[in-house]
């Protein structure tokens, strides 16, 4: 039984490791069985994000199936003009304008939450504030100077980061980031505003992954008949070794 413990705790202490989120980010509470939260991401990401981001290596018609979306929903609310239900998620903006605009061309989304994570995703849709020096007058804390604009301020509204001193470990004296004050309010609430980029990000982990919750629903069932198969197997070996003992 003591052997039994330990592989349990060995197969679980990745789970245990990763969930909690890394120092200085937000938390995001990642739940790709909200089928209505990963809706309203793909609308928020196809109206916000897909002006000058692509998720090319996702098909329109995957997105519906997962997300159970008819053709006629995603012609009306996801889809572009002429597009059709087996195109990837392209962008318009053509990659040499974007290199025009903003100095380089925007990155592809699709695999953004396996190379940066939920939390730094759900981090830095919080994280933009007010910076007259930066081109586009907004910053970001995840992601300093960067060429995107705040494209979500209509609904955030505008922030303006508050920092506090403290002393490095050499003695010196240093600015850390404390918390963010409102400049102007937007169009939502503070907590409306959460669910927002809680629903984006939950998007853009899915996408990253998209046969993902058919996985951990093939591992669990196969984690199952294991633990099934290996309690016939212990009381096999007993009943077979029972003499011998």
């Amino acid at each position: 039984m003591k052997k039994l413990a330990c592989l349990f705790v060995w197969v679980l202490l990745p789970v245990t490791a990763f969930a909690e989120g890394e120092a200085g980010m937000l938390k995001a509470s990642v739940n790709l069985n909200n089928t209505a939260s990963l809706q309203r991401g793909a609308k928020y990401f196809v109206n916000y994000c897909m002006g000058c981001h692509s998720a090319q290596y996702v098909r329109y018609n995957r997105v519906g199936d997962d997300l159970g979306l008819n053709d006629a929903q995603l012609e009306n609310y996801l889809m572009p003009a002429g597009a059709k239900t087996s195109d990837t998620m392209v962008s318009a903006l053509a990659p040499a304008d974007g290199e025009k605009w903003f100095g380089r061309a925007p990155p592809d989304l699709s695999l953004e939450a396996r190379s940066r994570g939920a939390d730094w995703i759900y981090s830095y849709l919080k994280s933009f504030y007010v910076d007259p020096k930066s081109p586009t007058g907004a910053n970001n804390l995840m992601l300093p100077n960067a060429a995107m604009p705040d494209v979500v301020w209509e609904l955030q509204g505008m922030q303006q980061p508050v920092f506090r001193t403290e002393k490095s470990e050499s003695g010196s004296s240093i600015q850390a980031f404390d918390h963010f004050e409102q400049v102007s309010q937007g169009k939502l609430t503070s907590k409306q505003y959460d669910q927002v980029a809680m629903d984006l990000t939950n998007f853009l982990s899915y996408i990253a992954e998209p046969v993902q919750l058919e996985r951990r629903d093939l591992g669990l069932k196969v984690m199952g008949f294991l633990i099934v198969f290996f309690l016939f197997a212990f009381m096999l070996k007993r009943e077979v070794w029972k003499k011998v003992h």
